[in-house]
């Protein structure tokens, strides 16, 4: 009795044990929560605010135009990147996550530039001023390009810049023609200052075409920057073609394709080259009534010496060469007696005066003398292949 008492205690004991275990383990409320700083505790950091940075830095100064504005952001999307000067706002481009922003024109030289960009809760800004340059460079002169002036359609577009042009490929990209009736067209650089527009083929008729010189801020040169922009509106008129055989001692006038006049004419009596008219495509360029014309390299009592005046005279070339009028209608439509000109009689000769437009085409044929492409705007006389070829952009890598 005694024993099995004594082995009953120790039994009954764990079986109270085991209930308070199960008892334990059935509650709803779970394993005790950990303390605050017990090392299973987690922290939950704040998201910190985007960081932006701007280049140039503030207060930079001396800035060079050709310089490009940039704008990061690290933690962030950027919302909204202003640069301006003098009321105008720069040109950007964001990149695909917005994070970066860079400028796409150049800076004006000697100004002052203000920059605010936006990232989340972050607004940064800075300040900063453009280098003056050395030297500047402008459009001194766009040809033709008189107020109010409809233009042939062989015209070019000469444009002159007041400083020789070192870094042509980067001034050219910054040259642009925009025409409503659109045809290929490209530049040639007749020197450092002087480079000329022509199209591949003859312009459409009856239409308007701007050209842009985008050239502020850009670098020409050493020291040489573009620091005023220029723009010339240029309005296309009738496509006025005139047709000159000299063999047969005729020229024939087309407007928009329709004959509008049919002269006699006589052209160089060709006993010299001096005296040979040029056959090739001649553009007008210029007129005047009266103008004197001298003979060249002659004095007076020479041979041959002239020294006239003489009506409604319309230019095509600088060798000389003029359509004008001549009262020897014995000669006109029969011989060739002029020192080079075609005249013709005066009372179409002034018609042909009075419709004239600065680029209209006068195709000679019949002689032995060919017209230069570089005399006067016989810029015709090139193929368009050829005249590419004078593009800075052509072999340019820049």
């Amino acid at each position: 009795m005694n024993v099995a008492t004594a082995w009953r205690g120790p039994a009954t004991a764990a079986a109270l044990l085991t209930a308070a275990a199960l008892t334990a383990s059935c509650s709803g409320a779970g394993p005790a929560t950990p303390a605050p700083d017990s090392p299973e505790s987690t922290t939950v950091a704040t998201p910190q605010a985007p960081t932006v940075k701007i280049t140039p830095a503030e207060g930079s100064a001396k800035v060079h135009p050709d310089k490009k504005v940039v704008v990061t952001a690290a933690g962030g999307a950027l919302e909204d990147v202003v640069v301006e000067a003098d009321g105008e706002q720069l040109d950007g481009k964001y990149n695909t996550d917005k994070t970066r922003w860079v400028s796409k024109t150049a800076l004006k030289p000697s100004t002052s530039y203000s920059v605010s960009a936006t990232a989340g809760a972050t607004t940064a800004s800075s300040t900063f001023t453009t280098a003056k340059p050395e030297r500047s460079l402008q459009v001194a002169d766009v040809t033709p390009n008189a107020k109010g002036e409809k233009l042939g359609v062989g015209a070019p577009i000469i444009v002159t810049f007041n400083q020789p042009v070192t870094n042509k490929a980067t001034i050219e990209r910054a040259l642009e023609v925009e025409a409503e009736k659109p045809v290929q067209g490209a530049w040639r650089w007749i020197n450092d200052t002087v480079v000329i527009y022509r199209t591949a083929k003859y312009w459409p008729a009856h239409q308007n075409v701007t050209f842009n010189a985008n050239i502020t801020g850009i670098k020409a040169g050493k020291g040489l920057y573009g620091t005023k922009d220029y723009t010339a509106d240029l309005k296309i008129g009738a496509k006025q073609i005139s047709k000159v055989d000299v063999a047969k001692h005729m020229m024939y006038v087309y407007r928009d394709g329709k004959r509008v006049q049919t002269m006699r004419i006589s052209a160089g009596m060709a006993t010299t080259r001096e005296y040979t008219t040029t056959s090739g495509v001649h553009l007008t360029m210029e007129r005047g009534s009266p103008v004197r014309m001298i003979s060249p390299g002659r004095k007076k009592g020479d041979p041959g010496y002239y020294d006239v005046m003489i009506d409604h005279a319309v230019r095509i070339s600088n060798s000389g060469e003029y359509v004008h009028a001549k009262n020897n209608v014995w000669a006109q439509g029969v011989r060739n007696v002029s020192h080079g000109c075609v005249n013709a009689r005066p009372d179409q000769a002034k018609w042909y005066y009075d419709h004239f437009q600065r680029g209209d085409v006068v195709d000679i044929k019949g002689t032995d003398r060919e017209l230069e492409w570089n005399n006067g705007w016989g810029y015709w006389q090139m193929s368009f292949s050829q005249w590419k070829k004078g593009s800075a952009l052509t072999s340019s890598k820049a």
